[in-house]
């Protein structure tokens, strides 16, 4: 009947309704063939109670309910289907397993979806910063031109760009000058170079007014070929072409980012014709590029504005010349793709021999300077310049984050050690009923497995919470950032990964550990007495290996908490309270030198007189910026080695309002004029290193450089007499220690050398004093925007963003880390006391008190932790002594930081075996008797 009726809903039924009474049937067969074996393990334990040898049970209980089992057995074999059909039983005798734990299966998914979403958060971030290409075609095939040479003698002594020092003398940049540019191009187009064509490009700030609002923009001026190279088609109008990069003014076209696009004209395709201004300067918007690319210099956030290099003389973002004549300025970054088949080596070997010959055609080499080397690399990720900065960060990151995803495999293992111990006598009839070892094992692994991709799922959910969250900790308080972190299929790939990675990992402890289980002593009645010992130190050891893990994460966070508490704590020697910065930068153009300095002049005055301002004082430099400048100090009569010092130049209540002391002489007053005699003040260590033992005050000194040819050492003949020491301050980071540095008056310059920042003093809020400032600055000009608005205590919590991101991740993790922990001991000691329940029964009934109980399983847990601390110590002391470059005001081995985490570990431990050891203290001897 069951044949015809299969038969006619062939027959009849449609397609889709067949197909959905298969697989009602195949799951009601099998469903039926774990219940046939529930009966069978059941019958034939009875029958071996009764007396029966183990090979007869089975036998007779075969017997008793047919031979369905092997029927079916031999005839789904026949057809190639059995493996399939074990596997789909397996699946759903695991789920209605951890369906019948609840308990057990919620914390053991919980725990790996942290762990898990953990992992992935961090990946993704990692991947965005440090593996993600530029979104071109064919970005692997982009090169970056580079350069390295010795840092005192390298004939290159003008760069607007990066100069990295390196660890043995040498300094390596990516800047070349515009001339140099345009004939190394030269040399490698018509297919004789090695390039199959370069283009330049250079990103910098400037001020915007778009749709009538000021605002400062990123712009990114480029080369004519630019598009054309990295094949970039816009989403809307055209690209820029080389006609628009033939001669200064001839290409006022400028191709606008997705971004703000959509910020300025929702998307509207009347962008295109409309004006924007750049520096004053007029542009015509003709192109919006595609939302994904992000400019030749970074993956990470694309500029705003795209124009073309030969505008660099109208718009002047350095300097009020032009820097495409310019041999000696060295700023432009150039990029290329290389000819297929040739290697990197043979390109950057050409190269440099054209380097050598450009450089020496265009600028002066002295006799004991080099020549710089050229630099072949890797272009598809930009400038690179994150690595630098993320590379070990994330090593190290992806480092903890991996000890606590074992961490969390550990605790399942466990966990799933103790539930498979109570699994002996099945797993015992199993064997008994013929299935190999190899079938239980595959059970268990399917078990583990499905249990994993539980916590994946989780795991996934967390991720893209994680990974959304995270560029929050890179912003600033005071800038605009488009960076995201992709969630995309290769996060999603790493997350399966590591989810099955993680199944197997927990799964292959309980999994062996059920294989292993006897036959005759897993069907007796007292099989839990004779497996207790079993269990024993495989738990225990998984419970040490997770407190080591836990400690060393513990001490981990402990490191970078007190760096960040160190950093904090420094002395930074001036006051950081009720300060307001902002930086104001006049085009070079419309202000040239002498009207810069006047618009500042008015500025200040301005500022000063506005509601709410207590003090106003213009600097070169904010203090705790990253930013430095440094120029010659000569001093009257005396030849020193090095004569460059870090500078700044203030104004006449820049001392007193920061609150910085002068300890002799005077500070700059009114009387300092353009026209008075120059003046400058040193600091305490300036004064130490160059007047020892001397005093200062009326000393004269100058300040000078090369001349524009390159051909140097000429110095202002104009002296400037020392009137003042002050006290030290730190100048470009917490970490340094304040260096030598000397002030010169603001008002005694005659060119503001491009931004300046104010400094404003006030005790109103920034969100009420800013707009009274910015209607200052319209009131001059209603095309400068205040760029930068920040106060002086977020400006210091910017450069110590990293160790606070450091702080936030580790103790996420070591919060997580003392979690797992405590579970873990918790459950072996809980699952120890009740396999122990009989001996502890017995114990008090020949006379043991229960706090001797009780101090013998709280000494067995102290036990663990401390073995478990001592190699977690062990760890902790290699991973702070590799990551001790990151640490500040402590060293590797901190005795508070190791002390505290080691007690805190110690403590939970003894936390967590308290509700276990109280457990079996209160255990009634009568009752463990009977029992027995």
């Amino acid at each position: 009947m069951k044949r015809l009726y299969l038969l006619l809903v062939r027959m009849v039924a449609a397609p889709r309704s067949w197909f959905r009474a298969t697989a009602h049937r195949d799951r009601l067969e099998a469903e039926m063939e774990y219940e046939l074996a529930d009966h069978l393990e059941r019958l034939t334990a009875d029958l071996i109670r009764a007396g029966y040898s183990v090979r007869e049970a089975n036998r007779r209980a075969q017997i008793a309910l047919g031979s369905t089992v092997v029927h079916k057995d031999a005839m789904r074999a026949s057809l190639g289907l059995r493996l399939w059909d074990e596997l789909s039983a397996d699946l759903m005798y695991a789920f209605r397993r951890l369906r019948r734990s609840v308990g057990f299966t919620l914390v053991a998914a919980i725990s790996l979806a942290l762990a898990i979403g953990a992992n992935t958060t961090i990946f993704s971030f990692a991947k965005q910063m440090l593996y993600e290409r530029l979104a071109v075609p064919d970005a692997a095939e982009l090169r970056l031109l580079a350069w390295t040479g010795t840092e005192k003698h390298v004939a290159v002594h003008h760069i607007w760009g990066d100069y990295d020092p390196l660890a043995n003398g040498q300094v390596t940049s990516s800047a070349f000058s515009y001339p140099a540019y345009m004939q190394l191009r030269a040399q490698n187009r018509g297919g004789n170079g090695v390039m199959q064509d370069l283009f330049a490009f250079k990103e910098t700030g400037m001020n915007a007014t778009v749709a009538g609002n000021a605002q400062p923009v990123q712009t990114e001026i480029v080369s004519g070929n630019y598009y054309s190279v990295l094949g970039i088609r816009p989403v809307l109008g055209r690209i820029i072409l080389p006609s628009d990069d033939v001669s200064a003014g001839q290409g006022p076209v400028a191709v606008i980012s997705y971004g703000l696009w959509e910020r300025e004209f929702g998307r509207s395709p009347r962008a295109l014709g409309q004006g924007i201004k750049l520096n004053d300067m007029s542009f015509t918007i003709i192109g919006v590029n595609p939302k994904s690319f992000t400019g030749a210099k970074s993956t990470q956030q694309s500029p705003d504005v795209f124009v073309p290099i030969s505008m660099q003389p109208l718009i002047s973002p350095h300097g009020a010349g032009s820097l495409l004549t310019d041999n000696n300025e060295w700023w432009v970054n150039v990029m290329g793709r290389i000819r297929p088949g040739i290697s990197d080596i043979a390109a950057q070997t050409v190269l440099d021999g054209q380097l050598g010959a450009v450089t020496r055609a265009t600028i002066t080499v002295r006799p004991k300077e080099d020549v710089p080397r050229m630099d072949l690399r890797d272009g598809s990720h930009g400038l690179f310049a994150q690595q630098k900065m993320f590379a070990k960060p994330m090593a190290v990151l992806l480092t903890m984050v991996g000890f606590v995803l074992l961490l969390a495999c550990a605790n399942i293992a466990n966990l799933m050690l103790a539930r498979g111990t109570q699994r002996q006598r099945e797993m015992s009839v199993r064997l008994a009923l013929g299935a190999g070892r190899k079938r239980i094992v595959r059970q268990m692994l399917v078990e583990s497995l499905v249990l994993a991709g539980l916590g994946g799922v989780g795991g996934v959910i967390f991720g893209f919470i994680g990974s959304s969250l995270a560029p929050k900790l890179t912003e600033n308080a005071w800038e605009r950032s488009d960076f995201h972190v992709h969630f995309d299929w290769m996060v999603l790939g790493f997350t399966a990964g590591i989810t099955i990675l993680t199944g197997v990992l927990f799964g292959l402890a309980p999994a062996w550990a059920a294989s292993r289980a006897g036959v005759g002593s897993g069907l007796k009645e007292s099989s839990q007495s004779v497996t207790r010992r079993r269990k024993g130190w495989g738990g225990k050891s998984l419970v040490g290996f997770q407190v080591a893990l836990s400690t060393l994460l513990v001490i981990g966070a402990g490191l970078f908490l007190r760096t960040l508490a160190s950093l904090n704590a420094v002395d930074v020697g001036f006051r950081t309270d009720h300060l307001l910065l902002t930086e104001i930068s006049p085009p070079p153009k419309i202000y040239p030198a002498g009207k810069d300095i006047a618009l500042h002049t008015r500025l200040l005055e301005a500022f000063a007189a506005t509601p709410g301002v207590d003090a106003v004082s213009p600097a070169w430099v904010p203090y705790i910026s990253d930013d430095i400048s440094r120029t010659d100090f000569k001093l009257e009569g005396v030849t020193y080695e090095d004569d460059a010092e870090d500078m700044n130049v203030v104004g006449s209540n820049f001392f007193s309002m920061l609150r910085i002391p002068v300890y002799a002489g005077r500070s700059f007053g009114l009387q300092d004029t353009a026209t008075s005699t120059k003046v400058g003040i040193i600091n305490a260590s300036l004064a130490k290193k160059r007047f020892p033992n001397q005093n200062p005050i009326g000393r004269k000194f100058s300040v000078g450089g090369h001349n524009s040819d390159g051909v140097g050492g000429k110095v202002t003949e104009e002296w400037i007499i020392i009137i003042g020491v002050c006290g030290d301050t730190r100048y470009a980071s917490l970490r340094a220690v304040p260096p030598p540095q000397f002030f010169l008056p603001f008002s005694q310059q005659t060119d503001a050398g491009g931004a300046v920042t104010y400094e404003v003093q006030t005790r109103m809020s920034p969100e009420a004093i800013v707009p009274l400032l910015r209607k200052v600055v319209q009131r001059q000009d209603t095309d400068l925007p205040l760029i930068n608005v920040r106060t002086q205590r977020q400006q210091i919590d910017s450069t110590t963003q990293q160790e606070r991101i450091f702080v936030a991740m580790t103790s996420s993790f070591g919060m997580l880390a003392l979690a797992l922990a405590s579970v873990g001991i918790y459950g072996v000691m809980a699952y120890s006391v009740a396999n122990r329940t009989n001996e502890i029964g017995i114990r008090l009934a020949l006379g043991a008190q229960p706090r001797q109980v009780l101090t013998m399983i709280l000494r067995e847990a102290t036990w663990i932790s401390l073995a478990g601390v001592a190699v977690g110590l062990i760890a902790a002391l290699a991973l702070a002594q590799a990551v001790k470059s990151m640490l500040y005001g402590l060293q590797p081995a901190d005795p508070v930081s190791l002390i505290s985490g080691a007690a805190l570990l110690i403590l939970v431990g003894l936390a967590a075996s308290w509700l276990p050891a109280r457990r079996a203290a209160s255990v009634q001897p009568i009752e463990a008797l009977r029992h027995e």
